[in-house]
């Protein structure tokens, strides 16, 4: 992880980043994020972040590489943003929302109801023909993969139909069925 530490991170156009006791705040057009950082020393110069190790102890060395990658996730986050893409798998497997409110069907004997949080915005797509998408966005990318596990949770993909909520381009591995 050092290595990955030691390079500087670029601050894009329309993103400013403060530091002040021992937190970093990165702003952008998305949103606002806030990180604690300790044992690293964060410097900014010439539109650019560089951190560098107050020793070369293991903890710390581990911690150079983890800032600069939390840090750069922030800095993406603010400007782009993250999406994530989910899709259900199953014969009347369908998705809906209203607002930040999620419902989803999966086989149970009720509808799985989730409340996201208001950082993270929900849409479903449901074309005819077609398995039914959820598409999360938000600016948090650890926010917007936590809230995809916990929706995928509810029904993980099955290795022999393949059944279930799996993101958009993973590959499931399949088994073989009983043979006669």
């Amino acid at each position: 992880m050092s290595r990955i530490g030691k390079n500087p991170i670029t601050i894009p156009e329309g993103v400013t980043v403060d530091i002040k006791d021992n937190e970093i705040t990165v702003k952008g057009k998305l949103g606002e994020l806030k990180q604690d950082y300790s044992e690293i020393d964060i410097k900014v110069e010439d539109g650019e972040v560089i951190l560098e190790r107050t020793s070369e102890e293991k903890e710390i060395r581990s911690k150079h590489g983890l800032y600069r990658a939390l840090i750069q996730n922030m800095v993406i986050g603010v400007s782009e943003g993250y999406t994530k893409e989910l899709e259900l798998i199953g014969v009347g497997y369908r998705a809906k929302n209203q607002g930040q409110k999620l419902e989803i069907t999966l086989g149970f004997s009720h509808t799985v109801v989730m409340m996201l949080a208001p950082e993270v915005k929900v849409e479903t797509i449901t074309a005819k023909g077609k398995n039914p998408i959820i598409k999360l966005t938000s600016h948090d990318k650890q926010l917007v993969g936590q809230v995809a596990a916990k929706i995928r949770s509810y029904r993980k993909p099955e290795p022999y139909k393949g059944k279930g909520i799996k993101y958009v381009g993973e590959y499931i591995r399949r088994k073989a069925g009983k043979s006669a």
